[in-house]
């Protein structure tokens, strides 16, 4: 198992991407952005959990105005990259992340 705390700037965001073994993320402060291909993007906030399952192309960063720090809680190395994701992806329409 590997944990990371992740520090984003306001707007940074990480190219899609997807994990063998899937992938957890914990927000500790500020906004964080998730959005899995196809879906919308999910707005998440300090104390939310957000995973996706393994081989899901997904992306996550930070709000526009916010800096943002996540714990990244994975079990492999087993990471595809196939591009990065756009401003128009990006901008997407939000909607609240689940709560724990």
């Amino acid at each position: 198992m590997r944990a990371n705390a992740v520090r984003f700037a306001p707007g940074a965001r990480t190219a899609w991407h997807s994990h063998g073994l899937g992938r957890t993320l914990y927000v500790v402060e500020g906004i964080a952005l998730v959005q899995a291909r196809g879906g919308r993007v999910l707005e998440a906030h300090p104390g939310d959990v957000v995973g996706t399952p393994p081989g899901e192309d997904h992306w996550h960063g930070a709000a526009p105005d916010r800096f943002m720090v996540h714990l990244a809680l994975w079990e492999t190395d087993d990471v595809r990259w196939p591009e990065y994701v756009s401003d128009a992806e990006y901008a997407g329409p939000r909607t609240a992340a689940a709560r724990p």
